[in-house]
């Protein structure tokens, strides 16, 4: 059973990610909740060129003009469209390939091999298990155990 939380993001992530595809841009994450007493609509966006100013303005116009339309939030809400940042989530499975040979750090659910928490070279995906390089050993972290992924600044 999904939480209602999870349900409204699904919600608008269906209206959205046309909106961003459309535009030639990769729909990364969706954050929306409360924080004191405003309500926050995040979208996080990428593109391979990067993402600037103006490219966070033309997705918001039109995912706002769209989300109008749709009236899908009855309250008010602050929307706020950014790039993911250089210590970008990895949400989906071809988010493992397309990183091959980055830096990651990976949280698990549950323990695997006796720890929760991997950082590493991404080796890619192979049979639903996401491949990690950690101090030269390679470490297969199965992807139903992963709750948190993503990229990793090295110093």
């Amino acid at each position: 059973m999904s939480s209602k939380k999870g349900k409204a993001q699904e919600e608008l992530g269906s209206i959205i990610l046309p909106v961003v595809t459309e535009m030639g841009y990769e729909l990364v994450d969706i954050q929306y909740g409360r924080e004191g007493s405003k309500w926050i609509l995040r979208i996080f966006i990428d593109h391979p060129e990067g993402i600037g100013l103006d490219d966070c303005e033309m997705v918001s116009r039109q995912v706002e003009k769209r989300l109008d339309e749709e009236d899908p939030i009855p309250h008010s809400y602050v929307l706020e469209v950014s790039s993911p940042g250089i210590e970008r989530p990895l949400k989906l499975p071809h988010d493992y390939e397309r990183f091959k040979g980055r830096l990651a750090t990976i949280k698990t659910y549950g323990p695997v091999d006796g720890r929760r928490k991997f950082t590493g070279t991404l080796q890619g995906l192979k049979d639903d298990q996401v491949i990690i390089t950690e101090n030269g050993k390679n470490i297969s972290i199965p992807l139903e155990m992963v709750s948190r992924a993503h990229l990793t600044i090295e110093f």
